[in-house]
């Protein structure tokens, strides 16, 4: 399990959490191909899916999706998709939908393959040419440091228009052609393993250290196909790379919700996909263990995933504008939810969330 120098030193503030792994039931169907469907129904359940659409606080929900026992509840789409060369149209099943940070606990399980297959350790210096000198203070980072967004480096995850925002710069600025190039040239702020930042430049560093491994540009984007994508059947989801061939896995991946929601399948059942494990179960469950206390709020922070410290056990994927997977082992379930909520109206939105795990719990 994921554990780094400055946690064990502000342990006692964290949440015991025994990570727990749902198995699939018997005669459920994988949805490699296509999500079995409930035949009950709860109007409750329907009431509080009703208030994602229509609570002033959570602004704009274009889709959510409940699932329990491995088949939808629950799937509802609204609003239109906006496009440059095309007019609008209306979402629904089959929409595109944009992952934003979701991304980052994709590259959690890829960076899972690498290291079953014994090519990466987190306990080894992260391999960055840029931090190879034993004087640079950054030589002392190490992969699981990064996982843990705790590799110090001063990056200023801000997206105020106006205000100084390493992640503007990176994704829309000087940064975009190079991405973790931008990010490994930051000075450290801190020294590594002892400060929580959270860092969409972090994740990037992640994804060429992956690329280094498994090859740029198409050699990465087939590698997440053959490894991720085609075996969930996630056959609607596209990969974002920029130009010198490293996915951008901080923020750029797309897919319908239905394929989101295979994807948190797939943690939900400890890395296991119908008979076979794409990813060990330890490194599925690290998911789900706490190593920093967000300060912006009452989350926790393990490797690439959220999590609540609920008596549900939920750890979630989460996005710019409150995009998420939350996986909830105690109910075996997930709730995805897609939209534009401000990011100062998201206790609103984790209250709807808990609303629908506590409607599942009770009628369950």
């Amino acid at each position: 399990m994921p554990r780094t120098k400055g946690t064990e030193k502000i342990m006692s503030t964290l949440p015991h959490v025994t990570p727990r792994v749902a198995p699939q039931p018997a005669g459920v169907p994988w949805p490699t191909s296509s999500w079995p469907r409930a035949t009950r129904s709860s109007a409750r359940l329907d009431q509080v899916v009703d208030e994602a659409f229509t609570l002033e606080e959570l602004a704009l929900t274009n889709a959510v999706v409940v699932i329990q026992g491995g088949e939808v509840l629950v799937e509802r789409y609204a609003g239109v998709q906006e496009f440059f060369d095309r007019a609008p149209e209306p979402i629904g099943q089959s929409s595109q939908l944009l992952s934003w940070s979701m991304a980052k606990s994709v590259l959690h399980m890829i960076v899972g393959t690498l290291v079953d297959a014994g090519e990466l350790d987190p306990d080894d210096r992260a391999p960055i040419p840029e931090w190879s000198s034993p004087d640079d203070p950054r030589h002392a980072i190490r992969l699981r440091d990064l996982l843990a967004m705790r590799d110090g480096l001063g990056f200023v995850e801000n997206y105020e228009i106006g205000q100084k925002s390493d992640v503007i710069e990176m994704l829309f600025g000087d940064g975009k052609n190079d991405m973790a190039g931008y990010c490994a040239r930051i000075s450290l702020a801190h020294e590594p393993g002892t400060f929580f930042n959270y860092s969409s430049g972090t994740t990037n560093v992640l994804s060429r250290i992956v690329a280094d491994h498994v090859g740029y540009g198409d050699s990465y984007d087939a590698y997440l196909h053959e490894r991720l994508f085609d075996p969930i059947g996630m056959s609607s989801a596209v990969a974002t790379f920029d130009p010198t061939g490293v996915f951008v896995a901080s923020s750029y991946l797309h897919a319908n919700a239905l394929d989101f929601a295979k994807f948190g399948l797939l943690y939900l059942r400890g890395g296991e996909w119908d008979g076979r494990q794409l990813v060990s179960r330890e490194w599925a469950q690290n998911a789900q263990v706490p190593l920093s206390k967000d300060p912006d709020s009452d989350s926790f922070y393990s490797w690439q995933w959220w999590i609540t410290g609920d008596e549900y056990g939920t750890y979630w994927a989460s996005g710019y504008e409150g995009q998420s997977i939350s996986v909830v082992p105690a109910l075996d379930a997930l709730v995805l939810r897609f939209g534009h909520t401000p990011e100062e109206n998201y206790p609103e939105l984790s209250a709807w969330r808990k609303r629908v795990f506590d409607v599942l719990a009770k009628e369950n």
